[in-house]
């Protein structure tokens, strides 16, 4: 029977803001478990305001490990002004500017889960050059285009330990949800049509493929 986290820690995910419906986020969970028993830290690409990052950092204080979660908070493409997954409580009244930075941390007070999660506030292409070391679990979350999509692909899969596991979240087939799941779909097929990942579930728009071959 797969992990599921304690009624605390699904309240805290419930409670937090963002889009992760319940099914996929305990999926995220019990993959998080499992690739917590190697020993390596567990990454998350795309924090927005810490709702999976609840899941990934209490698998991660049961592992011992630590979870890592990149973004640099000033929101993705179809969180901006105009959009539909806009919230104006995440803009800074000073600059103007999305910042989803503070509500995160006030996410991370609230779970008790501060300590065992290391926020990497940046642009994932930058921070994934700087990184030199095996994870766990990544959890590709970030843009939705093409370009993000794969450039998050392209900087972190690579780091994915064998046996690890990929979780890629908006993974719609469909034409019609272009903007929404199109470029992660394709990032998917990208990842199974490379011969290193093996999907091993499917929940909702979620997946998640384990390391069973070289290369990404």
């Amino acid at each position: 029977m797969p992990a599921a986290p304690k009624p605390e820690i699904l309240a805290a995910f419930e409670a937090a803001k963002g889009f992760m419906p319940v099914d996929e986020g305990l999926a995220l969970y019990a993959a998080a478990v499992e690739a917590g028993r190697l020993g390596l830290p567990l990454l998350e690409v795309g924090t927005y305001c810490g709702r999976s990052t609840v899941l990934l950092a209490d698998a991660a204080r049961g592992a011992g490990v630590t979870a890592l979660t990149v973004d640099h908070h000033r929101g993705s493409e179809e969180q901006q002004p105009g959009w539909d997954y806009h919230d104006p409580g995440t803009v800074d009244p000073e600059l103007g500017l999305m910042d989803t930075l503070p509500t995160f941390r006030r996410t991370l007070h609230r779970a008790g889960l501060e300590d065992h999660v290391v926020a990497l506030v940046g642009r994932s292409p930058q921070i994934a050059a700087l990184w030199n070391a095996p994870l766990g679990l990544v959890f590709v979350d970030g843009g939705h285009t093409d370009e993000h999509a794969n450039a998050d692909y392209e900087g972190w899969a690579p780091h994915v330990a064998e046996g690890g596991l990929l979780v890629i979240h908006d993974v719609f087939p469909h034409p019609e949800d272009e903007f929404t799941g199109q470029a992660p779909y394709r990032v998917y097929l990208r990842a199974l049509e490379s011969g290193a990942f093996t999907e091993t579930s499917v929940t909702g728009s979620l997946r998640v493929l384990r390391r069973t071959g070289t290369g990404f």
